[in-house]
């Protein structure tokens, strides 16, 4: 070995040994991390904010929704169609969103996660709510046990008295919502059934599939 590539070994040594490289190691790589999750940051908000790609405006529940299956996807995706406005008349956006608010509120202060899961998170005595608007039992059994004309309409006697309808083997207690509380509970759950989950759940509301 020469004197250049001792001096070279060193030089390397000697910069390892240097704290001072290691802290301009540290900070440069934090820089690049911090950046990096800024841009995914960015990124992720683009597909999670109402009006995003998968998510709607608050203004859709004057909207239909539907759920079918995209073969190009191989999941269940939201449909939306013309106009359906909730409980008879069309809301603004300011409007809506202002139920969407005062439905969470409700969801949040009555610890319905406690027993049902939004989005997959929550406890499993219940049933997933994510996409209960596009449940078919609400026309097929829930309005002619209640008596209402409109899906919307089942759902709120339901929420506003679910002792008088019992649930198979396992009943929801009564929360003792407000009619406003119950209609804003519903509008939410109108909008999460618009949210493109990428398939969740699986299968949703149909028969098993078929290949």
């Amino acid at each position: 070995m020469n004197a250049s590539e001792d001096s070279v070994r060193a030089g390397v040594s000697g910069d390892l040994a240097d704290p001072i490289f290691w802290r301009a190691g540290a900070i440069a790589t934090t820089v690049v991390m911090l950046i990096m999750l800024a841009f995914l940051t960015i990124d992720s908000y683009r597909y999670i904010s109402a009006g995003g790609i998968n998510v709607p405006k608050y203004d859709v529940i004057n909207q239909q929704i539907g759920y079918q299956y995209d073969w190009s996807r191989h999941a269940d995706v939201p449909v939306i169609g013309g106009s359906q406005p909730m409980f008879g008349h069309t809301v603004t956006q300011a409007q809506a969103a202002e139920l969407i608010r005062q439905g969470k509120s409700v969801i949040q202060s009555r610890a319905c996660m406690d027993c049902h899961t939004f989005f997959g998170n929550g406890a499993y005595y219940g049933p997933d709510l994510t996409k209960s608007w596009l449940d078919p039992a609400w026309r097929q059994i829930w309005m002619p046990m209640t008596g209402k004309a409109t899906r919307e309409d089942a759902m709120v006697e339901f929420l506003m008295h679910p002792d008088k309808y019992p649930t198979w083997n396992r009943r929801m207690p009564n929360l003792h919502l407000s009619e406003a509380e119950a209609r804003a509970t519903v509008a939410y759950l109108k909008w999460t059934s618009a949210v493109d989950t990428n398939g969740f759940p699986a299968n949703f509301g149909q028969v098993v599939r078929q290949p």
